[in-house]
């Protein structure tokens, strides 16, 4: 009888799965309804996708030009309320504090010239609130059935929810698609080179604080303005008000849109 390796048997018999690739980090479990999925990183892109089903998916793909790409940890902090995962580099000599993975808002990692960038895959079920956040990437967030929260510096913003969300960047551009418009406090959207355009309840009631320097401001929703009104700045009510929405750029135009 031909004799056959126990790894290519365990391989036929499905018990062994095939491994990553090189520089590839995989994590999935479950998150309930409610529970939020943190994606924090510095060099990269953030995907995410709403899915079926109850199982959270988060692949991170590491790649460099000249710095070991190894040197970057892929770190996961679970919390009763979160599941947290970053891309923690090496910490610089003359740094005050180390890198870490911290759950919650606040997030800095110092990287030293260190060039790896790790870009995150991220598949969330519905009911399960998302953030993410990077420096160096673009963010996006389609589909999703939660609140998103999504931050960067060097690129564009790109949400879709039937939740609320939050977005800011600097260089970049926000479009965002709001499936809810009953958040308890306010929301806002900022970005410096870069217009921001929002889709939103067509009962939208909001007070609205929006300014640009060079742009357009456009809505579709009937604005009772407060003080004096400008093609540049505004200060209004939408509806009933109550609510804070804060939009601001500096490069670009604001759009709000009667969503569809």
């Amino acid at each position: 009888m031909r004799a056959i390796s126990l790894a290519a048997l365990a391989l036929l018999v499905g018990a062994v799965p095939p491994a990553p690739a090189q520089g590839e980090f995989h994590w999935s479990g479950r998150l309930a309804s409610g529970k939020r999925l943190e994606i924090k990183g510095v060099n990269g892109d953030i995907h995410a996708v709403g899915v079926t089903g109850g199982e959270v998916d988060v692949t991170a793909r590491k790649h460099a030009r000249r710095s070991d790409p190894e040197s970057v940890e892929i770190k996961v902090v679970t919390t009763d309320d979160a599941v947290t995962i970053c891309a923690v580099y090496p910490t610089p000599r003359r740094a005050r504090r180390d890198n870490e993975c911290t759950a919650g808002d606040h997030w800095s990692s110092s990287t030293e010239d260190n060039d790896v960038s790790v870009d995150f895959e991220v598949r969330v079920p519905a009911g399960v609130k998302f953030y993410g956040h990077t420096v160096n990437g673009q963010v996006e967030a389609e589909h999703l059935g939660a609140d998103v929260w999504a931050y960067t510096v060097n690129g564009s913003v790109r949400v879709s929810t039937t939740g609320y969300a939050e977005a800011t960047t600097v260089n970049g551009s926000i479009v965002a698609s709001l499936g809810r418009a009953n958040w308890s406090d306010g929301v806002e959207f900022t970005t410096v080179n870069g217009g921001i355009t929002l889709d939103l309840p067509s009962d939208l009631s909001t007070e609205v604080r929006a300014s640009t320097v060079n742009g357009d401001l456009v809505t579709d929703f009937p604005l009772l303005v407060t003080g004096k009104f400008g093609p540049r700045h505004l200060h209004g009510t939408i509806g009933n008000g109550g609510r804070q929405l804060s939009l601001s750029t500096v490069n670009g135009s604001i759009r709000l849109r009667k969503a569809s």
